[in-house]
């Protein structure tokens, strides 16, 4: 066995093991919260909700820097507690969870407003759920999807004025039979939300869908980039942000880590430009 066979197989053992802790490994991170002493003038606490499916909640690796909390970027806990906002945000589904985009916005658009305002995340995201279920308000994953996110979006407005809906959502509608009806169905919920929460020009922010997903398993995830390409330019206030160019997990399902954190610079730097 030369030595040149040797190399390439012990690059091959490395970097399967690589993939491997970063599929397995996202459920070792520290889990202790630091809850505030006391929160920001409610004028300066501007609020986002986090909803939609798996690469909203998150399934990246979640590195220790990514637990590095921020004092002026908060999120509302399950107790509708506020503390100091780390990543995994998303907590419903503990076998899942992993790195989302939620704390990379924050810090971005903290630092974009400065240190005046205090960025609150409200995480309400269901992996695998699709716009059918939150029209629905069903139960999946043992979340009732619609009404868990109201009852926090009101809670969290008690204390701050929300600022917008980032949304992440399709995966589960880009089936043959799954994608009837979607553009109308994605209308008809933000429309919705604005009018239960009663902000009618409450501006929603949607990522494209992964340009990596299988045509096999996701035929229509082109139709639902331009549907939401098409509500962008009918629907007040909606706003798309591109990840044409970002890559994926292994599972070519979820977007890796990086392609996460710079999902939430790009959320954040949308949020200041259209504010």
């Amino acid at each position: 066995m030369n030595n040149k066979f040797i190399f390439i197989a012990c690059l091959f053992l490395s970097c399967h093991s690589a993939v491997k802790i970063e599929e397995t490994a996202v459920n070792h991170f520290p889990v202790l919260e630091e809850r505030i002493t006391a929160l920001p003038a409610k004028e300066n606490f501007y609020i986002f909700l986090l909803a939609g499916q798996s690469n909203m909640a998150g399934r990246g690796f979640v590195q220790p820097a990514d637990t590095i909390s921020s004092t002026h970027v908060l999120m509302l806990n399950k107790n509708n507690e506020w503390v100091y906002a780390k990543e995994p945000l998303h907590y419903y589904e503990p076998g899942r969870t992993g790195l989302d985009c939620g704390l990379s916005f924050g810090k971005e658009l903290s630092r974009l407003y400065g240190r005046k305002i205090t960025i609150g995340l409200v995480p309400c995201a269901i992996g695998g759920s699709s716009i059918e279920q939150w029209l629905g308000d069903s139960t999946y994953r043992g979340v009732t999807l619609y009404s868990n996110f109201l009852q926090r979006a009101r809670a969290a407005s008690q204390t701050g004025i929300i600022k917008g809906l980032l949304w992440h959502q399709g995966e589960s509608n880009a089936g043959v039979r799954s994608y009837k009806n979607y553009k109308e169905n994605l209308q008809l919920f933000f429309d919705r939300i604005r009018k239960d929460i009663n902000q009618h020009d409450l501006p929603v922010y949607a990522g494209e869908l992964g340009s990596y997903l299988l045509k096999a398993t996701n035929p229509n995830a082109d139709a639902v980039n331009n549907d939401l390409h098409q509500l962008s330019t009918s629907y007040k206030n909606f706003h798309v942000i591109s990840t044409g160019d970002l890559t994926c997990k292994s599972d070519t399902i979820h977007f890796d880590s990086r392609s996460q954190r710079e999902m939430g610079k790009r959320f954040a730097k949308e949020v200041y430009r259209s504010r």
